[in-house]
C-alpha cells in the first residue's frame, strides 16, 4: 500500500465516527485507533500512531478530542404480524387483578377494541385495547414488567 493511500485513509477515518479501523490485504496489516492504550493483542500502541506490517507509520492528527465507539447492529429477525406497542410508560399487567387469569394468552383470538392488558401509570390503571383483528402470536413482556413508550407488547397475526 502506498504512503499517499495510507494518508488518505487516515484523513477519511479522522473525519468519520469510526474509532478503530483494521485493514488486512495480502501481506499488509494496517490498524488505526483514536484511542491511546492497549490493542486487542495486548501490545502497547504508540500514542496516536498507526502501524503496518511493513513498518510504515502514519500519525493521526492532534484534532481528535474524544473516542468514538461503533456498536454493531444486532440482527433483527422480522416476524409477520402487527405489533401492539405501549402507548405510555408504566407497569404492565396481564390481568385485571392479581387473582384473575390473564386477559389474553398466545392463541387468543382478538378483535379491534378488545382489552389486551392494563398499564399502571401514576397510580392510574389504563386499559390497553387491540388495534387489530387477529390472534395473539406472542406476548413480548412479562407480568408486572416496566414498559417504555413505544415498546412492543404483543404480536398479533
Amino acid at each position: 500500500m502506498e504512503y499517499d493511500k495510507i494518508k488518505e485513509l487516515i484523513r477519511i477515518i479522522d473525519n468519520s465516527s469510526i474509532a478503530d479501523f483494521e485493514l488486512k490485504q495480502s501481506d499488509i496489516y494496517l490498524r488505526m485507533s483514536k484511542f491511546k492504550g492497549i490493542s486487542n493483542d495486548n501490545s502497547i500502541l504508540q500514542e496516536k500512531s498507526v502501524k503496518t506490517v511493513k513498518s510504515v507509520q502514519a500519525i493521526v492528527p492532534e484534532e481528535i478530542k474524544e473516542p468514538i465507539t461503533i456498536i454493531p447492529e444486532d440482527k433483527v429477525e422480522f416476524k409477520e404480524g402487527n405489533l401492539v406497542k405501549a402507548p405510555i410508560v408504566g407497569t404492565f399487567y396481564k390481568s385485571t387483578s392479581p387473582d384473575k387469569p390473564p386477559i389474553v394468552n398466545v392463541g387468543t383470538k382478538v378483535k379491534k377494541g378488545d382489552l389486551l392488558c392494563i398499564i399502571e401509570a401514576m397510580k392510574v390503571m389504563n386499559e390497553i385495547k387491540s388495534e387489530f383483528d387477529g390472534e395473539i402470536a406472542e406476548v413480548l413482556v412479562e407480568n408486572e414488567e416496566m414498559v417504555e413508550f413505544g415498546q412492543p407488547m404483543f404480536r398479533i397475526v
